[in-house]
């Protein structure tokens, strides 16, 4: 939402639009002081538009690890100082395990030692972390005709990550656990199904491990709908635990393709828009999920989480 908030009070009020037209209560911005500073869109979005909106900050990484001494210490004094304008958690791009390096020229992984203060402070502050950790197996895999997502790993190039010294899927999932095990009082929110929608039983063993985890699927139908018979029991045993989300701005069109997945049990139909579908030459089946199991994936897990948008 960062971008709507550097358009101001006007774009803002045609986003609550579309999120009436959608049936939508209230949104995540995860760019809090990314695109725009942190204070608009706290004005703008939670201020101006009381409980329909919930904004996580995003810190200076660059700023503190290029300093070299002290990172946690910086970050845990960022997170406050947002969690004081009015944020509601934390959240950490992928960035971070593939892209971010320290004064050295070394990537920064999630389960960094220097980052322990920094998600201590989260817990201080009831502030839930919203990381995203890895992305499908196939970035990190040779981008060749084996490859699965060859089409749209040709067309976004800076997706793949393989070669040189980035970590692996595995490495990735394993500092994702030492994370969650090192901070069992911070409560986390793992990104797309915690970056393995590909293995949901790699994913129910660490929500069964790690009662600090949550997961939301954002983006991850693609993956989901084509397992349908393991996604539904995946869905019935952790219906606590999973929140809704997309990663796209609300648009009545998207909404019915998700909500088609979770509430219809049709048969072979496209996750996405147009012909070409974005992420993979597949379809997808619904998974018709009951109306109890619906209300606390659409809503009830965020508030349980995040509380109330205050």
């Amino acid at each position: 939402l960062g971008r709507v908030v550097a358009q101001g009070a006007e774009a803002v009020s045609r986003l609550i639009e579309e999120m009436d037209a959608c049936n939508v209560q209230a949104m995540f911005d995860l760019d809090g002081g990314r695109r725009a500073p942190l204070i608009d869109s706290v004005r703008l979005l939670k201020q101006a538009h009381p409980g329909r909106f919930y904004v996580l900050a995003v810190l200076p990484w660059e700023q503190a690890l290029a300093a070299g001494q002290g990172v946690g210490e910086k970050l845990a004094a960022a997170l406050s100082a947002a969690h004081e304008q009015g944020a509601d958690g934390l959240k950490i791009h992928k960035s971070l395990g593939l892209r971010l390096r320290d004064e050295r020229g070394k990537l920064v992984l999630p389960d960094d030692p220097r980052l322990d203060l920094l998600f201590a402070r989260c817990a201080e502050l009831s502030m839930p972390c919203l990381i995203h950790v890895a992305d499908p197996k196939a970035f990190f895999r040779p981008l060749d005709r084996c490859n699965e997502r060859w089409e749209e790993l040709s067309h976004h190039p800076d997706w793949h990550f393989f070669g040189g010294d980035l970590p692996s899927f595995e490495a990735l999932m394993e500092a994702q656990e030492r994370l969650l095990e090192r901070h069992p009082e911070t409560l986390f929110q793992s990104a797309h199904v915690a970056s393995a929608s590909e293995d949901l039983a790699y994913v129910g063993r660490l929500l069964d491990r790690y009662a600090n985890l949550f997961v939301d699927i954002s983006a991850r139908i693609s993956e989901l709908g084509r397992q349908p018979y393991g996604a539904r029991e995946f869905f019935l045993r952790y219906a606590d635990r999973i929140l809704y989300g997309t990663d796209v701005t609300p648009s009545a069109v998207w909404q019915r393709v998700f909500m088609r997945f979770l509430e219809t049990r049709d048969e072979h139909f496209p996750y996405g828009l147009g012909d070409v579908p974005g992420q993979g030459r597949w379809r997808i089946y619904g998974i018709g999920l009951p109306r109890d199991v619906l209300e606390q994936v659409y809503a009830g897990n965020a508030r349980k989480l995040y509380g109330a948008p205050r």
